[in-house]
């Protein structure tokens, strides 16, 4: 059995703004520095045998702040990115409203392709370090992909700084509660 603890990034301004940041790459501001030394520190005597993080900043600093605490080096992989949300990325929701009025979905990634992309990477991540334990810091969206695959709905959006985690064993995930 393989551990998977996913970690959202700490907060930027565009998150505090109410901004969508998709592939944008806006860096933690200071609560986000102090959100991330505060999961360091919650992430107690859990032994990780990898660390990766999303190639975006706000995920990669975040995870620098982990892997200071844990010893640990953090290993980029692109593929657990946020989803792409094309033109809408910058902009807050009255700004789509008015820009792209009555628009229901971005011109960004289609949902599927991006379930696709995150649920092959964490299944990769997690067949590679097999027994070990892995974890994550990526982006909202990339966690409610995997909550996706493994219950079917999405689980409420986690808050900056917070973890879900899965058991992956025999080619399957299952969350952990």
């Amino acid at each position: 059995m393989t551990l998977v603890t996913l970690a959202r990034h700490g907060q930027t301004d565009w998150n505090r703004d109410g901004i969508w940041q998709g592939h944008g790459d806006p860096p933690l501001n200071e609560l986000g520095r102090r959100q991330a030394a505060a999961l360091a520190d919650r992430l107690g005597d859990l032994e990780i045998d990898v660390l990766y993080s999303s190639d975006l900043r706000r995920a990669f600093e975040t995870a620098e702040i982990v892997a200071g605490a844990k010893g640990l080096v953090v290993v980029t992989d692109p593929q657990l990115r946020e989803m792409d949300v094309g033109s809408w990325t910058g902009l807050t929701r009255a700004q789509i409203e008015e820009r792209f009025p009555g628009s229901p979905y971005h011109d960004g990634e289609s949902r599927g392709a991006f379930d696709r992309r995150v649920v092959t990477a964490v299944h990769r991540l997690a067949a590679s370090h097999d027994g070990g334990c892995v974890m994550a810091v990526t982006h909202g969206g990339v966690v409610r992909a995997l909550q996706r695959h493994v219950v079917g709905e999405p689980l409420p959006v986690l808050g900056n700084c917070e973890v879900d985690t899965f058991r992956y064993e025999g080619g399957v995930f299952a969350r952990i509660d």
